[in-house]
């Protein structure tokens, strides 16, 4: 009796996507929410990133016919903590 290698259960990538989701919503729900000043806690957070996004020094890779320019930033705040924890009990809830 051969079994499938596929497992039967939730969906993995919906999980991620869910996340994701989660987290810009999240951030963006903070964003507005950030203005009024009893809730402007949900704004608060991080940067990470990859050069220095203040002076647009981004990492940069000349192989003289091609360059290739590399740039990441990650601003975890707060309610973008909070959209992916909600996100995660909703997908437990499905």
């Amino acid at each position: 009796m051969a079994r499938s290698s596929r497992t039967i259960g939730k969906n993995k990538w919906a999980l991620f996507l869910l996340i994701l989701v989660g987290i810009v919503l999240g951030s963006f729900i903070g964003y507005l929410l950030g203005k009024i000043e009893f809730l402007s806690w949900l704004d608060y957070g991080i940067d990470f990133a990859i050069g220095n996004p203040d002076s647009n020094n981004i990492v940069s890779l000349d192989l003289g016919a091609l360059v290739v320019h590399f740039g990441l930033r990650i601003k975890i705040t707060v309610a973008s903590v909070i959209g992916a924890i909600t996100s995660i009990f909703i997908y437990k809830k499905l």
